[in-house]
């Protein structure tokens, strides 16, 4: 059944020839760097990795065939607030099926549940996957505003313009900071679940477990290592997106560099996920030139993240081992109504993309007690 009506309009993703011969063509004429002086990945993704993976997506990698998987699903556009926004909205066949919408963040998209929509379809959820302002195939802001509070509430309307006045949300990265807000602010969300839920120790605080002290330690390496690009993205945003909407290459490094410090992953990206996979996910960036427009939201919402009244739906959690901050749940309790909490036995940062039978089981573990 077609979601279509006068304010929802089908939507087919269909990247022009034109734009893959030019892919190609910079591909080849890429202008490479010296090598790395170190034998890992300390100093950035490696030049003989990258490029191997530059050869592959220029020769290999089949988009056409990635694109008409993508388009298994039902994809649909709508303007909200003056902005269009695209969406999968994939329906159960289920008569009771609960309605719940789901929302990647960065440097994520739809790409990252295409393993789990039919999944929750079949175990009876309506499922709605946005791409957010500025990512993917949504439009692009042209004025400032849209943060996370403005992001909630847009989802909120698409899911009242959908039919569904009561339904849940769930979300990691800035999927989490929206789904938290829809979960604070909006009527119809009656609960939501979380990968990566954000906790503070509380005030006062000067004992610390062994489980606290490792979420410390991986705190302090993201500030001293691993959240350059976070500043980076926060502050010049158009900087950036000179060089990375002009080079694939550069948007391929900025992107799987992510993948393999934020996957459970062994050491390698490749371990966890299947380079087309990770390609995929490069295209929705590239073929949409919007390096620039995502990078963005960090500038509107970075510095917020965590701020806000305490959750008081139910609210689900799933904390997998190599989540980028990994937040204990005595940490999280005074800001969200936590009534369930599973301590997954592996996985990342990309929940759904990498581990995604425990996603699926987790997230109607908890809806079907809430639904």
């Amino acid at each position: 059944m077609s979601s279509a009506t006068p304010d929802v309009t089908e939507f087919r993703i269909a990247v022009p020839d034109a734009d893959l011969e030019d892919l190609r063509s910079r591909l080849h004429r890429t202008r490479w760097p010296e090598a790395e002086c170190v034998d890992d990945w300390s100093q950035g993704i490696p030049l003989a990795y990258t490029r191997e993976l530059a050869e592959y997506w220029a020769d290999e990698y089949d988009w056409r065939a990635r694109e008409a998987a993508l388009n298994r699903f039902d994809h649909f556009t709508t303007e909200i607030d003056g902005l269009d926004i695209h969406f999968i909205h994939q329906r159960s066949s289920a008569p009771d099926a609960f309605p719940l919408v789901i929302t990647h963040g960065w440097p994520g998209s739809i790409v990252e549940f295409h393993k789990v929509i039919e999944p929750l379809t079949e175990r009876g959820y309506h499922v709605v996957c946005p791409s957010l302002p500025g990512y993917g195939f949504s439009g692009k802001p042209t004025r400032t505003g849209w943060g996370v509070e403005r992001i909630a509430a847009a989802w909120d309307t698409l899911m009242r313009r959908l039919g569904y006045h009561r339904y849940g949300a769930q979300g990691g990265d800035w999927g989490s900071a929206v789904t938290t807000a829809l979960g604070r602010n909006a009527d119809g969300c009656v609960a939501i679940h979380l990968n990566m839920p954000m906790g503070a120790p509380p005030k006062g605080h000067t004992e610390f477990s062994a489980e606290e002290l490792a979420a410390i330690e991986r705190l302090d390496y993201y500030r001293k290592w691993d959240n350059a690009y976070a500043k980076q993205q926060s502050t010049r945003p158009q900087t950036l997106g000179y060089g990375l909407t002009d080079s694939p290459v550069g948007q391929l490094a900025w992107i799987v560099e992510k993948f393999w410090s934020w996957t459970d992953c062994d050491g390698h990206p490749e371990n966890v996920l299947h380079r087309d996979e990770l390609l995929d996910n490069v295209m929705l960036y590239w073929v949409t030139a919007s390096a620039a427009s995502s990078a963005r939201l960090y500038w509107e919402s970075f510095r917020s993240f965590t701020a806000g009244e305490p959750v008081k739906v139910p609210t689900g959690v799933a904390s997998f081992p190599k989540e980028i901050l990994r937040s204990p749940r005595s940490w999280c309790e005074s800001a969200y109504n936590i009534t369930h909490w599973t301590t997954m036995p592996r996985g990342g940062h990309f929940a759904a993309f990498e581990q995604p039978e425990l996603f699926v089981d987790d997230v109607v573990t908890f809806f079907d007690s809430v639904r």
